[in-house]
C-alpha cells in the first residue's frame, strides 16, 4: 500500500466499493491538497456519489485506504463520529428537519456534538446566515423556504461544524433551474474563503469555473483528471472525450 503524499489533505489509495457483484468504485487513488477544490464528473452511475460517502465513511469499502492528514480512517473499526466533525456533507436531498426552525437546524449539531455554548452557536449560525443571505430566515421553519434556500441552510448547517472538507454531492440536482444559480453563488463563496472542497457535479460550465482540478470518472475508475481548462478543451482520453461530447450536444455546456 503506498503512502500519502505528504501535500495531500486527502488521499484516497486504491480503493474498491461493491454492491453484490457491481463493482461501483474500482482501484480509485486521488489525491485533494488543502484548500483544493476538485470536481467530480462523469456520467450517472459512474461512481462519485458513492466515492464521496465512502470518504464520509458512511459506506465501508471492501479495500484500498482513505487517508485523512495522514491517518487512514477507513481502517476497520476507526471511530467515523470525529471524522464527520471535520468532513462535512452535503446531499442532493436537503436532510432539514422540518419541525424545527432554521436557526435550531444550524446549531444543533455545534451544542449537542460539539458541545458549543448555545449562544455561541447561534451567534456563529446568524453570522453564517447573514454572509449567505438568509438572515431574514433564521425564525422561519423549512416548508417556508424555497428549494434554492433549504439548500444553502443545509450547506450553512455543514458550515457551522466548521469542518476542514467539504463533500458536495449533487447539490443542485434537485433544484429548479432558476435556483440553481444562488446555491451555486455560496459555493464559489466558500472557495473565496479557502474551503478544502470535493464535488460531484453535473453542472459542467460551473465546474470549469471552480475548479482546480476536474476528474472524470467512468465506470467506477478515474480514467482522467486534470486543470478544467485541459479536461474541458483538450481531454487525452476517449471516454472523456465522448462523455463531453454527449454534454455539448445536450447544450450543457
Amino acid at each position: 500500500m503506498s503512502e500519502i503524499h505528504p501535500a495531500a489533505k486527502l488521499r484516497l489509495d486504491r480503493v474498491r466499493k461493491s454492491f453484490g457483484d457491481r463493482v461501483v468504485l474500482d482501484d480509485v487513488t486521488l489525491d485533494v491538497g488543502a484548500h483544493e477544490v476538485v470536481c467530480l464528473i462523469g456520467a450517472s452511475g459512474s461512481g462519485k456519489s458513492t466515492l464521496l460517502r465512502c470518504v464520509n465513511l458512511l459506506e465501508p469499502i471492501d479495500d484500498g485506504s482513505i487517508w485523512l492528514d495522514g491517518v487512514d480512517i477507513a481502517e476497520p473499526g476507526h471511530d467515523p463520529d470525529p471524522v464527520r466533525r471535520r468532513v462535512g456533507m452535503v446531499f442532493q436531498s436537503y436532510n432539514l428537519f422540518p419541525h424545527m426552525s432554521v436557526l435550531r437546524n444550524i446549531t444543533l449539531a455545534p451544542v449537542k456534538v460539539l458541545k458549543r455554548p448555545r449562544a455561541e452557536a447561534e451567534q456563529n449560525a446568524h453570522e453564517l446566515l447573514g454572509r449567505f443571505g438568509l438572515e431574514d430566515k433564521a425564525g422561519a421553519f423549512t416548508d417556508q423556504l424555497s428549494g434554492g434556500q433549504q439548500q444553502r441552510v443545509a450547506i450553512v448547517r455543514a458550515l457551522a461544524m466548521q469542518p476542514e472538507i467539504m463533500l458536495l454531492d449533487e447539490v443542485t440536482a434537485a433544484l429548479d433551474p432558476v435556483l440553481v444559480g444562488e446555491v451555486l453563488n455560496v459555493i464559489r463563496d466558500m472557495r473565496g474563503l479557502g474551503m478544502t472542497m470535493v464535488l460531484a457535479t453535473h453542472e459542467m460550465g460551473f465546474a470549469r469555473e471552480i475548479s482546480d482540478r476536474v476528474c472524470f470518472l467512468h465506470q467506477g475508475r478515474v480514467v482522467e483528471q486534470g486543470p478544467p481548462e485541459q479536461m474541458f478543451s483538450a481531454p487525452e482520453r476517449p471516454e472523456t472525450r465522448d462523455f463531453l461530447a454527449r454534454v455539448i450536444a445536450s447544450g450543457r455546456l
